[in-house]
């Protein structure tokens, strides 16, 4: 262990939003001993165990100013230097100034600029070690906006593997990134990954029951998407296809699209029993694109799916996972060598899934066991159909895959996986690099 017994988890992103480097914090103070300093944005609250941890401290950097988003379309290649320049600028006044020296820095990418260049000029100015801890690459982030082919991306591409290779140690999410960062990139890294805290678990009727009573308001009163989707994320998909169930359900059970919603749902209060339950999609999360789809929930005129859009408190979160009966993840990944957070989180509370599939997912989701891949909006409608047929009593594939995900989630612990994987590596930078 080094001297100084110090470790700074380093986020250019809102911390709330953050939940791996919250487990990473929480790790470092409670199975390494270290203090832990956060540097990272404000917005969103991280979970109560962060916050109330005598051993981690946050500290939130200055933003750049969100007027510049409306600035015109010719400003915004001066944007994309100038807002590296600043947030490289604040950076590395926390990470040389602000915080004690740490024995180690634990940095997200992405982003990567000006990320990695900070942490590793904060590493060389403060004798510390480097690792990164590698969610996605940014380099395919910053394509989905100006294409692969921009030089803007080459030459961002250049530094995320520049310095990249200058870390002391990497972490990745999936063996597939493991395997590209070490054929492309020259980077040995080990994989570490997503599992869900202890405080991600099945809900309890009374849990339910509370949750409920606090979301009354937001259950009850469409207000469209706020800010849910996210550029990995294709919402269309999911929207395709509540059309599909709500037209299919109406054709087999002979129901008249002409009658009103609170018809349907008088029926169903009434205890009127059907084959197909009404749906109901509560969308969490922060995303770019909210006028984009308020409008067209509307229009569609939905009667048997409704949809509500939230933005949870970080301990309800796991108490809505672990009231629902099913997951449903769009995440496809810019590199398509990430997993999304969100379904692992899901198996964490017993919540199995229906994730979109693309070229690494089954790394997390095994089909037929603890949830269901689709390749396009007929084919989740398919099985939305197929689920709940028979709802609540008679859902065999159901009842099946939710014992495939009580059992991913007993197989493994973040705590384990920590322990195993990214504690030998980061006790053994700090030595490294203490003698």
């Amino acid at each position: 262990m080094g001297k100084r017994g110090r470790a700074t988890v380093v986020v250019l992103g809102d911390i709330g939003r953050s939940p791996r480097m919250q487990y990473h914090a929480l790790s470092l103070a409670s199975q390494a001993s270290l203090k832990v300093d956060i540097v990272a944005y404000g917005g969103s609250d991280p979970h109560p165990a962060v916050l109330k941890h005598p051993s981690i401290c946050i500290h939130k950097m200055a933003q750049w100013p969100k007027f510049t988003q409306n600035l015109p379309w010719v400003l915004r290649y001066f944007v994309l230097l100038l807002k590296p320049i600043f947030q490289f600028l604040v950076l590395l006044w926390h990470l040389c100034v602000k915080i004690p020296a740490p024995d180690v820095f634990l940095v997200q990418n992405p982003p990567s600029v000006p990320t990695l260049v900070a942490v590793k000029w904060a590493s060389w100015i403060r004798h510390s070690a480097f690792i990164v801890d590698w969610h996605n690459f940014g380099y395919t982030l910053l394509g989905l906006s100006l294409g692969r082919g921009s030089r803007f991306v080459a030459a961002y591409r250049w530094f995320e593997k520049h310095y990249g290779q200058l870390a002391d140690g990497s972490l990745c999410v999936t063996k597939a990134m493991q395997h590209e960062l070490a054929q492309n990139w020259e980077i040995t890294a080990t994989v570490l990954y997503d599992q869900p805290p202890d405080f991600f678990h099945p809900a309890s009727v009374e849990d339910k029951h509370k949750l409920f009573l606090k979301l009354d308001k937001e259950f009850r009163h469409f207000e469209g998407v706020r800010d849910c989707i996210s550029h990995d994320e294709d919402f269309d998909i999911l929207l395709e296809a509540a059309v599909m169930y709500d037209r299919r359900v109406a054709a087999i059970l002979n129901e008249d699209d002409s009658i009103k919603n609170e018809a349907i749902w008088d029926a169903m209060n009434d205890g009127k029993q059907i084959m197909y339950p009404r749906l109901l999609f509560v969308i969490t999360g922060k995303g770019p694109e909210k006028e984009k789809y308020i409008q067209k929930i509307k229009n569609l005129n939905l009667k048997r799916v409704a949809f509500r859009t939230m933005w949870l408190a970080a301990e309800d979160y796991p108490l809505l996972l672990g009231s629902a009966d099913l997951g449903v993840c769009l995440h496809t990944s810019s590199s398509g060598l990430d997993l999304p957070m969100k379904v692992v989180d899901m198996f964490g509370c017993g919540l199995p899934v229906c994730a979109a599939s693309y070229s690494c997912i089954e790394e997390l989701v095994k089909v037929e066991i603890n949830g269901l891949l689709f390749s396009s909006s007929s084919e989740l409608a398919d099985q939305l159909l197929m689920l709940f047929k028979g709802f609540p009593n008679e859902c065999d594939v159901l009842s099946s895959l939710r014992n495939g995900a009580l059992e991913t989630r007993s197989s493994a612990a973040w705590a384990t996986e920590w322990e195993e994987h990214a504690k030998p590596l980061v006790l053994e930078v700090i030595s490294r690099n203490s003698t």
